[in-house]
């Protein structure tokens, strides 16, 4: 960028005035909008749920490096793979590698996947013990609930 298109740049911003943050906001009227977002326990595990079964329809389905095989043996794509390489054909090699890179492809989306349905299950019971938490602190002494006169005070 020549130095007078970045002075022209300058100037133009300028002229705009200073640069204001503008947040994303409902329309005056409130849009179809129902309100702050709720999340609810049975949704979570319904999703971590769906996320489990996935994971286990991949693992299942996706797997080209073993269609075919034994255990501890190369599926038959792999060993298609090897005989056309071992005979000379171009199309060996990339076999291999085309199984090579599905797997390393299929391992990650099968991690990507669990970590959902992990993180959903973690997400549960971390703010199951909170609202555990909350309900304890926010009782007197004596194991009454507090008045919303003291409640409001931590909101000052």
């Amino acid at each position: 960028m020549a130095w007078e298109e970045w002075e022209q740049l300058k100037a133009d911003a300028a002229r705009r005035g200073p640069a204001h943050m503008r947040l994303n906001q409902l329309p005056a009227d409130g849009g179809n909008a129902t309100g702050d977002l709720v999340v609810h326990q049975d949704d979570l595990g319904a999703v971590g749920h769906e996320a489990c079964i996935l994971h286990d329809r991949l693992r299942q389905r996706v797997d080209i490096a073993g269609a075919g095989s034994g255990k501890g043996e190369s599926g038959s794509t792999m060993q298609a793979g090897e005989e056309l390489k071992g005979s000379g054909f171009a199309m060996g090699p990339a076999l291999v590698t085309t199984v090579s890179i599905w797997t390393s492809q299929v391992k990650s989306v099968l991690q990507a996947v669990a970590h959902i349905s992990n993180h959903l299950d973690y997400s549960k019971k971390l703010h199951a013990q909170d609202d555990t938490r909350i309900s304890a602190e926010i009782r007197g002494r004596d194991g009454s609930a507090m008045s919303v006169s003291s409640l409001n005070g931590y909101f000052h």
